[in-house]
C-alpha cells in the first residue's frame, strides 16, 4: 500500500466509519483499494499517476465496469489524505451512514458519459464523491 492508503487504511480498519472494510478486494477483473459491502461502496485513492499517459481512459472503463456492477465509487486524491485523514475518514462514514437510494444515486445508464476519473465533476456530487480538494 501507499502512505495515504496506509493511513486510511488505520482509520477504516478501526472502525472510525461504523462498518467493515476490505483492503485490495477483486472486484471482476479490477482490484479496488478498499470495500465496503455493507454499503456497496468502493474507495480508490488517486496519487499523481492517474494524470498521466493513458491512466485516466483506463480509470474511466474502470469506474464504468465498477458503476454498472451497481458499486458506488468515491475517488480521493491522495494529497488529500495525506493533508487531513480524518475529515477522508468522516466523509466516508457520511457515504457509510446514507444508503444508495436515500442519497439519490444510481448506476450510470449504457451509453451515459461518465466524467474522467481524474478530473473534478462538473457540478457538486450527491454523494460527495468528488473528494479532492
Amino acid at each position: 500500500m501507499s502512505p495515504p492508503e496506509a493511513m486510511l487504511w488505520e482509520k477504516l480498519r478501526g472502525g472510525a466509519t461504523g462498518a467493515k472494510f476490505r483492503r485490495q478486494h477483486p472486484v471482476g477483473p479490477y482490484v479496488v483499494d478498499f470495500y465496503c459491502r455493507e454499503a456497496g461502496l468502493v474507495i480508490e485513492i488517486d496519487g499523481e499517476v492517474h494524470d498521466r499517459a493513458d491512466r485516466p481512459q483506463r480509470d474511466e472503463t474502470r469506474l464504468r465496469f465498477l458503476r454498472e456492477q451497481g458499486y458506488r465509487v468515491v475517488r480521493i486524491a491522495a494529497r488529500r489524505v495525506m493533508a487531513d485523514v480524518d475529515a477522508v475518514t468522516d466523509a466516508i462514514a457520511t457515504l457509510v451512514a446514507t444508503p444508495p437510494p436515500a442519497c439519490g444515486w444510481s448506476p450510470p445508464r449504457a451509453g451515459e458519459d461518465i466524467a474522467p476519473l481524474h478530473a473534478r465533476s462538473p457540478s457538486p456530487s450527491v454523494l460527495g464523491e468528488d473528494l479532492e480538494g
